[in-house]
């Protein structure tokens, strides 16, 4: 296994590890301490330049193999799926951007299973790119707000972070329509 896709395995081994640090408290409330914020921004943080890093290594040196094209975008939905699911319990983030979060990366995942069953794997395009760097930017910003962040300032950064949230539903939505569009001629001539 090459080194890019060993970076793409450890960003999902840092998924369960930052659930556990954002599960410890919860931004708003009495049980929350600014220290396990800061953990889980770093742990996430770390994880999302693993992203950056594997795909980089990869064109580099000319180790773009199926099994990253295939585990780097799961990665990527595992490690930000959590993460909007903890920013949902927070209550920053609206079940409806979960749910077209949620709806794009089902949509874009059915798409590839057809390709694969033609023995085709389909890249994530620059519109999936975008989508992911403002949806791990988005994360990064939250995390380490309210870990940094005076209790005086607590209704700025949920203010923030709920804008970057819909910014977020709509960039997925728009990467979403246009992936399918790219795509459709593999639902249309699925069997």
């Amino acid at each position: 296994m090459n080194l890019p896709n060993k970076l793409t395995l450890a960003r999902i081994v840092l998924v369960p590890v930052f659930m556990v640090l954002a599960g410890m408290c919860q931004y708003g409330t009495s049980n929350y301490d600014d220290k396990w914020y800061l953990a889980a921004g770093i742990v996430f943080a770390l994880a999302s330049f693993t992203d950056f890093l594997d795909g980089y290594l990869a064109r580099k040196w000319n180790l773009v193999t199926d099994f990253g094209k295939f585990a780097d975008p799961l990665a990527d939905k595992l490690l930000t799926t959590v993460a909007f699911l903890y920013m949902m319990r927070d209550g920053l983030c609206s079940i409806w951007v979960v749910s077209i979060i949620l709806a794009r990366e089902f949509a874009v995942s059915g798409v590839r299973m057809i390709a694969a069953a033609d023995h085709k794997v389909i890249a994530a395009n620059g519109w999936g790119k975008v989508k992911t760097v403002l949806q791990m930017v988005s994360i990064i910003f939250y995390y380490f707000a309210a870990a940094l962040s005076r209790p005086e300032d607590a209704m700025a950064v949920g203010l923030i972070t709920q804008v970057l949230c819909w910014l977020v539903a709509f960039v997925t939505l728009v990467s979403g329509i246009i992936y399918l569009w790219q795509n459709r001629s593999c639902f249309m001539q699925a069997k």
